[in-house]
């Protein structure tokens, strides 16, 4: 019976060429660097929004 923790240097051979589980690191490295581009952008667009609506309260209050 062939034990999955074999720890013959084939096995290890074996072990790097298998490529089953790279799309999925690779699928997994592509959603963290989407998710940082969407918390930067979200960020700079909070900061952008923020800023123009003090800018509006003040004009507004120079008005008055």
């Amino acid at each position: 019976m062939h034990h999955p923790l074999n720890h013959s240097p084939l096995s290890k051979l074996n072990l790097l060429r298998d490529t089953r589980g790279l799309s999925t690191v690779e699928y997994i490295i592509l959603l963290v660097l989407l998710a940082v581009g969407c918390i930067t952008a979200w960020s700079n667009f909070r900061e952008t929004v923020i800023a123009k609506v003090q800018d509006s309260d003040q004009q507004i209050s120079e008005m008055q």
